[in-house]
């Protein structure tokens, strides 16, 4: 499936930086033919932490994502949903 590494990557980020991993749900979704985008849900308390200060950590598991995708040939965006 389109998106495997970029789910695992995301997923296992996110993970690591919540309190609660139990709650964290990374979903993929296919926006076109080389595009994948990547839903992060996480408990509302662990939000903060996985946008982080003026949304540096967001940044940055964007950057990573996208570093990810490349190695699948594909562009991919990550939200963030409460």
């Amino acid at each position: 499936m389109k998106g495997d590494i970029v789910e695992s990557v995301v997923e296992y980020l996110a993970k690591e930086i919540v309190e609660d991993a139990e709650a964290v749900e990374v979903t993929i979704i296919e926006e076109g033919p080389d595009e994948v985008v990547a839903e992060v849900r996480a408990a509302k308390r662990d939000m903060g932490r996985v946008i982080g200060r003026r949304g540096r950590v967001a940044r940055a598991i964007r950057a990573v994502a996208q570093a990810a995708a490349e190695e699948e040939g594909l562009d991919t965006g990550v939200e963030f949903i409460d």
